[in-house]
C-alpha cells in the first residue's frame, strides 16, 4: 500500500516539476516557475525512496508504468485534452508490465 501511495506522489510530484520547466520554456512563463518545479521535483525523488523494493532499478521500472498513466491523467485534467483510445490502451499495457515487475519483486 505504501508503495502504490508514493508511486502516486512521486507522478504528480515529477509531472508538476517538469511541467513548470515545460511554460517556462516553451510557453514564455517567468523564470520564478522553475522554484516550485525544482521542489516538485526533489519531493519526486524523495516519495520514490518509500517504495517497497529491493532495488532501485526495479522500483524505477515499475514507477515507469505509473508515470505514463499519471501522464495521461495529466493531459486531461490539467490541460483539457481527452487521451486517445490509444493512448488508455498503451497506458494499460505499461501498468501492466508494472505490476509484472512488482510482482516479481514481490516473490523476491
Amino acid at each position: 500500500m505504501l508503495s502504490a501511495l508514493a508511486y502516486a506522489i512521486a507522478a504528480l510530484a515529477e509531472i508538476a516539476g517538469c511541467f513548470a520547466a515545460w511554460t517556462v520554456l516553451r510557453q514564455g512563463a517567468s523564470g520564478w516557475w522553475l522554484l516550485p518545479g525544482a521542489a516538485s521535483l526533489g519531493l519526486f525523488a524523495w516519495a520514490l525512496t518509500w517504495v517497497e523494493a529491493d532495488a532501485a532499478g526495479r522500483a524505477f521500472a515499475a514507477y515507469g508504468g505509473v508515470y505514463i498513466a499519471a501522464s495521461l491523467g495529466w493531459l486531461w485534467m490539467v490541460e483539457g485534452q481527452a487521451p486517445t483510445g490509444w493512448d488508455a490502451a498503451g497506458a494499460a499495457l505499461c501498468l501492466a508490465g508494472a505490476g509484472v515487475i512488482l510482482a516479481g519483486a514481490a516473490r523476491g
